[in-house]
C-alpha cells in the first residue's frame, strides 16, 4: 500500500517499480507511467476533489467535520474519469435567465449548480462534481463563463476542473473558508469583508452561519429590477415556502439566534423577489422573497428563543 493510501482501490493501470523507499525512478518509461497513474481523487460522500496523487487521501476533512459525515460503509473515492462513465448532467430552465445543472443519478450531497445568464456574462453559482465534454459544450454554446462563485465548502467539489475547462475563469470564495479548499489553484480568488461586487448589479454577500464564509449571490437587476437571491443552503429553502438555517444539516445542529439575526441585518439593504436554493426537491420562492425571508427569520428566532 502506498504512503497516504486509505486502502481504497486506486486508479487502475500497470504496476510501477520503486527505486527505493517512497521513491520512483526519474528517467525513462517508469517516470512516464508513474505520472500517468497520478489522479485527482474525489470523495464519493461529498464530491470534494483533492490534489493529484498516487493514492486517495486517508480521510476527507470535509466529511470528518461535524457539518458533514463519513458514511457507515467508510470513506470511499472515485475519479472524474470514472464519474463521467456512470453519470450525466442535465440542464433545466429554472426561471428567466436562470438554468440549473444537476447530475443524474445524484452524486455526493446531491446539490445543483445554477447558471445565471447576466448581461455581463454567465456566472456559475455553486458547483457539482461532474464536469464533462457535453457540459462544457453546452456552456460554450451559451457563451461560456465569466466567473464561478460558490456559497460554501460543501459545493467546492471539482471547481478547479470547471475553471480550467472553461478557460481559467476566476473562482470567487470567501477568505473565511480558505482552510476548506482541498485543491488550491491560481484561479481561486479569495475575498474579504461582507460584500464583493463581481459585476454591475451582481454582489456576493457573506452571511456566515453554516460556514464562517457562507455566501449568497444577489442579482439586483434580475427581471427588470425584481432581484433574486441565489442562496445555496446558507438560507435553506424548505417545502413550506420558507427558509431555515442550520450549522449542520445532516447532524441537525441549529444556528443560534444571534447568528440568524446577523443574517437578517446583512440582508436588509438588498431587495429581492425570488430565492432559489441548492436543491430542486425542496421548493422555491418565486415571489415576495424578501418578506418571506424576514418572516422565516422571525419565526426561527422565536422558536429557538423558547428553548
Amino acid at each position: 500500500m502506498a504512503p497516504g493510501s486509505s486502502g481504497t482501490e486506486a486508479a487502475s493501470g500497470p504496476a510501477i517499480r520503486r527505486a527505493g523507499p517512497g521513491l520512483y525512478k526519474n528517467t525513462g518509461i517508469e517516470r512516464v507511467v508513474y505520472y500517468a497513474l497520478m489522479t485527482a481523487f474525489i470523495c464519493i460522500a461529498c464530491g470534494t476533489q483533492y490534489p493529484v496523487s498516487e493514492a486517495p487521501p486517508r480521510a476527507c476533512p470535509i466529511c470528518t467535520d461535524e457539518r458533514q459525515f463519513v458514511p457507515a460503509s467508510g470513506q470511499s473515492w472515485t475519479t472524474l474519469e470514472r464519474l463521467r462513465k456512470t453519470h450525466t448532467n442535465k440542464f433545466r430552465r429554472l426561471a428567466t435567465e436562470l438554468m440549473t445543472i444537476e447530475t443524474t443519478p445524484p452524486f455526493g450531497i446531491g446539490q445543483r449548480a445554477i447558471l445565471a445568464r447576466t448581461p455581463v456574462g454567465n456566472v456559475l453559482w455553486d458547483c457539482v462534481a461532474l464536469v464533462d465534454d457535453a457540459t462544457v459544450d453546452v456552456l460554450k454554446g451559451l457563451g461560456g463563463l465569466a466567473a464561478i462563485a460558490i456559497s460554501h465548502p460543501h459545493y467546492y467539489t471539482t471547481m478547479v476542473e470547471w475553471s480550467r475547462a472553461l478557460g481559467g475563469v476566476p473562482i470567487h470564495l470567501h477568505a473565511a473558508d480558505r482552510q476548506w479548499v482541498m485543491r488550491p489553484d491560481s484561479a481561486v480568488q479569495f475575498w474579504e469583508r461582507d460584500t464583493k461586487s463581481i459585476g454591475p448589479g451582481l454582489t456576493l454577500v457573506r452571511l456566515g452561519g453554516h460556514f464562517d464564509g457562507g455566501t449568497v449571490l444577489h442579482w439586483a437587476d434580475w427581471r427588470g429590477g425584481r432581484g433574486v437571491l441565489l442562496s445555496g443552503d446558507i438560507l435553506q429553502v424548505v417545502p413550506s415556502g420558507h427558509v431555515s438555517f442550520m450549522w449542520s444539516y445532516p447532524n441537525l445542529i441549529p444556528l443560534s439566534a444571534p447568528k440568524v439575526q446577523r443574517v437578517a441585518d446583512i440582508l436588509e439593504p438588498f431587495a429581492f423577489d425570488a430565492v432559489y436554493g441548492a436543491f430542486s426537491d425542496r421548493g422555491q420562492i418565486d415571489a415576495n422573497g424578501k418578506q418571506v425571508v424576514a418572516a422565516s427569520i422571525a419565526r426561527y428566532i422565536a422558536r429557538i428563543g423558547e428553548n
